[in-house]
């Protein structure tokens, strides 16, 4: 199949309305909990009323990813740290961007999605929106479809806080900044979590004048306040405004501009005008529309439905899975729980338990933050005595030979024993270095564990090493690979 995709089929489906079991949606929690289902035996429709492929292929991490690399490479002939030769920038033709970002969704879509179709050849895709009639039946259009075991696994769509006027603006969602055809000159970003985070860098990168507004005190306020105020700091110097306790409470449009009114701290009101507005302040579960509550499912006070370790929802037969059940909104657990739903609907012995003990994640700013385990915060209100070692990127040597000393990596360990409670890491490819940590977490591994293990020379993941050494000694006075 062609990186450039391909047309695409609309429905694999032969028009059969009983199943052994049904999933609503078509993301990477309901395939992943087809896919399982079909290995087992059962024949599975995956009902799914807008594109196939969810959030993360359509407008979440595929996009992002290959946008922000765009974004990345475009920065450097600005940013290059090297002397002895000088890079420029040509022409940026944005909408060739989009459609090249377009195409590899395209080809993606097809590999990942429509070809599965064609190899589980018990999976039957109904293109259609679906809501519940019974435990055991849906609506699709005039007709019902039946099955024993039913999965929601419907996803989640931006969440837009009540601001006056917002509905009266053009406003940005992350689906419309990643669809758009040309580049605005300038941008207010609400939000400072992942989403807004890589987009406002993103942007700016690729030249928009871009200001973030967040109503907590930091960005990144959920992630360990060391690594949130490095953010920050790297995020100023490339020329983004950051406006923190910033609560936005009006936006109206003037002329080609949009206008929003912010209560500062103090209680002043400040205006702040761009050519756009990005809406990045979260996301709710898609829940509505499905009548889940008319048949019982229990849902929280924001729409996600409550499952136990089984994924069973409050209705007998009824599973649930991925964005529309939480707390985590990724693709990997969103497979993961599929998968536990699916075999635990299929077998019917519910013995399967989704494991979330250890979930690492990672935004993918520059430099990209990501996290394992316990924050200091979080370790301290369960009542545990922790040391924490800390340990600037300066004194790493990749690093230093890189000339990109921008990072950090944190590491909570239990007081005595040392073992490690969580790691957390600012730092080029933070993404990657993070599954060693996961690795150390998982098997109960301690500090002293961490910096006798061999590491290769120079490399980033040193950095855990040489961190992990901060908690016996000095980190800043070590020779090269001294234990």
């Amino acid at each position: 199949m062609s990186r450039d995709g391909a047309p695409e089929a609309r429905n694999f489906w032969d028009g059969r309305t009983e199943f052994d079991l049904i999933i609503v949606g078509g993301g990477s929690g309901a395939f992943a909990a087809a896919i399982k289902a079909s290995e087992l035996g059962a024949r599975v429709a995956v009902v799914e009323e807008g594109v196939i492929g969810g959030t993360c292929l359509n407008r979440g991490c595929v996009p992002t990813k290959h946008l922000i690399r765009a974004a990345e490479i475009y920065h450097m002939a600005e940013a290059n740290p090297f002397p002895g030769f000088k890079l420029s920038r040509s022409k940026l033709d944005f909408a060739k961007l989009i459609e090249k970002k377009d195409a590899l969704i395209g080809w993606a879509r097809n590999a990942k999605y429509w070809d599965i179709l064609k190899y589980h050849k018990n999976i039957s895709f109904i293109n259609h929106r679906a809501r519940f009639l019974a435990a055991d039946r849906l609506e699709i259009g005039s007709q019902e479809l039946r099955a024993p075991k039913i999965i929601v696994a419907t996803g989640s769509s931006a969440f837009i806080p009540p601001i006056e006027g917002l509905d009266q603006v053009p406003y940005l969602t992350s689906t419309e900044a990643l669809e758009l055809k040309k580049r605005p000159g300038s941008m207010i970003v609400l939000g400072a979590n992942a989403v807004g985070l890589e987009l406002a860098q993103m942007f700016s990168r690729f030249g928009v004048q871009v200001a973030i507004h967040e109503i907590m005190g930091r960005v990144a306020p959920l992630e360990e306040p060391e690594i949130s105020e490095a953010l920050g700091k790297y995020l100023k110097e490339e020329g983004i405004d950051i406006c923190t306790c910033s609560k936005v409470v009006k936006a109206r449009k003037e002329g080609d501009r949009i206008v929003i009114s912010s209560e500062m701290p103090g209680g002043k009101i400040k205006e702040f005008q761009a050519e756009s507005l990005l809406v990045a302040t979260g996301r709710r579960p898609n829940t509505r529309g499905l009548d889940l509550e008319k048949i019982g499912v229990a849902l929280d006070s924001r729409g996600y439905i409550k499952v136990d370790e089984m994924m069973r929802s409050s209705v007998d037969g009824i599973f649930a899975a991925g964005d529309c059940v939480g707390p985590w909104q990724f693709v990997y657990t969103a497979a993961h729980q599929g998968t536990v739903a699916a075999q635990n609907a299929v077998e019917g012995c519910c013995e399967r338990k989704a494991d979330q003990s250890l979930v690492p994640y990672a935004i993918f700013t520059d430099p990209e933050l990501a996290s394992v385990g316990l924050k200091e915060e979080q370790a301290r209100k369960r009542g545990l005595k922790v040391r924490v070692s800390i340990l600037d990127f300066h004194w790493v040597p990749r690093a230093e030979v890189m000339l990109n000393e921008r990072g950090l990596v944190k590491i909570v360990a239990e007081e005595g024993s040392l073992k490690l409670l969580g790691v957390h890491i600012l730092a080029p490819q933070a993404g990657e270095l993070i599954h060693e940590a996961v690795m150390a977490l998982k098997f109960g591994a301690t500090a002293q564990t961490l910096a006798e293990t061999l590491h290769v020379y120079p490399t980033l993941s040193e950095a855990l090493k040489i961190c992990a050494q901060g908690f016996f000694k000095d980190a800043t006075k070590l020779s090269c690979c001294a234990e």
